[in-house]
């Protein structure tokens, strides 16, 4: 019997990130989640925009979970560095 292997929970698979500048008036959201593909393979699902709109979408896809939590990693520190907040 095959067992999938799953992921820990020491790395995160969701992050939900806003930057809200009332002075400039922006209101942002940013979000990252992992989902599994039909190939073995992850997605990285990346949504973003205006809190309050719909916002768009992006779809990266990954060979194993490793490396779509590795990207996640990257791209959430950026987005911290650049002024959001999980």
């Amino acid at each position: 019997m095959y067992h999938s292997p799953i992921q820990l929970d020491v790395f995160p698979t969701d992050v939900q990130m806003r930057r809200i500048d009332p002075a400039r008036n922006m209101r942002r959201f940013y979000r990252l989640s992992i989902q599994p593909d039909l190939f073995g393979g992850a997605s990285l699902v990346r949504e973003w925009g205006r809190i309050g709109a719909r916002g768009q979408m992006m779809i990266e896809q990954h060979p194993d979970e490793g490396r779509a939590v590795t990207a996640l990693m990257k791209l959430a520190a950026a987005k911290k560095r650049r002024g959001y907040v999980g």
